[in-house]
């Protein structure tokens, strides 16, 4: 009978204490180890004051940070523009750099290298008599130069109107692209390596085409002597006028820098820079 009376006694849970009990609890939990603490004698400690400025605390965690992380593995992104900034140097100018300037500065004595003349840019332009009446002949014109300077051609139009060449004002006459630094180069070195030897019956190039101020231009009979140009897709043999401008402020500068970067003139010395 006595088992039987406990089963049927009902278990009692234990309460759970309120939110405001718990922390009552904590703090006098708390101020209990506060005053153990101070019989046994020993100090709390606290974080030293480095008198650092919140700033230079937070940079120098920061190169902590930085030390400690690993390296950002480099994307294909991040290529292309270390790419286009200037990481890659055309053969020429690095050629011009390291044999043109030292032959420059003993030919003319010059105080400083800023002083030796470079070419500043390189215009290439062509005119199309049927411009106006067969616009398939001015896009394979605008096509041809746009390959060969690797930059987009424009179309030049005409400033004033002439009536013996049946031309009015703003009428297409032909195309034109002016190219600077790198692709400069690059364009330079490919004529005077590949083009101009391409030449038939080449004799040379007129030392006497300067303009009085250093500034150089010739001509192109053919367009198919580059060999970016795809012969089969040539619908007509076309010429083109190419200018080369440069810094030098006399004819003799301008030619001197020319001959030694590799320009092939007519009665032409081997260069002293070994060229």
């Amino acid at each position: 009978m006595a088992e039987e009376k406990d089963k049927k006694k009902k278990v009692v849970k234990p309460r759970a204490e309120s939110p405001k009990a718990e922390a009552a609890a904590s703090k006098k939990a708390a101020t209990a180890k506060k005053a153990d603490t101070a019989k046994s004698g020993k100090a709390v400690t606290k974080p030293k004051k480095t008198g650092k400025p919140a700033e230079a605390v937070t940079a120098e965690k920061a190169a902590e940070t930085k030390a400690v992380a690993p390296e950002k593995p480099v994307t294909q992104k991040a290529k292309k523009v270390s790419k286009k900034s200037g990481d890659y140097v055309p053969r020429l100018k690095v050629y011009y750099n390291e044999k043109v300037i030292p032959f420059m500065i003993d030919k003319f004595s010059y105080a400083n290298p800023n002083m030796v003349p470079k070419i500043g840019k390189i215009s290439i332009n062509s005119r199309v008599s049927t411009a106006r009446d067969e616009v398939k002949d001015l896009e394979s014109v605008v096509d041809d130069i746009t390959v060969v300077a690797g930059q987009k051609a424009v179309v030049t139009r005409a400033k004033k109107a002439i009536a013996n060449f049946k031309i009015r004002q703003g009428d297409p006459v032909g195309a034109t692209v002016t190219i600077r630094g790198r692709r400069m180069y690059e364009f330079l070195d490919r004529m005077i390596s590949i083009a101009i030897p391409r030449v038939r019956d080449f004799n040379g190039l007129r030392e006497k085409s300067f303009d009085g101020f250093g500034n150089y231009s010739f001509g192109v009979k053919e367009q198919i002597i580059f060999p970016e140009i795809d012969y089969d897709k040539v619908d007509k043999i076309r010429g083109m006028d190419i200018t080369i401008v440069t810094t030098a402020s006399t004819d003799e500068e301008g030619y001197e820098l020319l001959k030694s970067l590799g320009m092939p003139f007519r009665n032409i010395e081997t260069a002293e820079t070994g060229n």
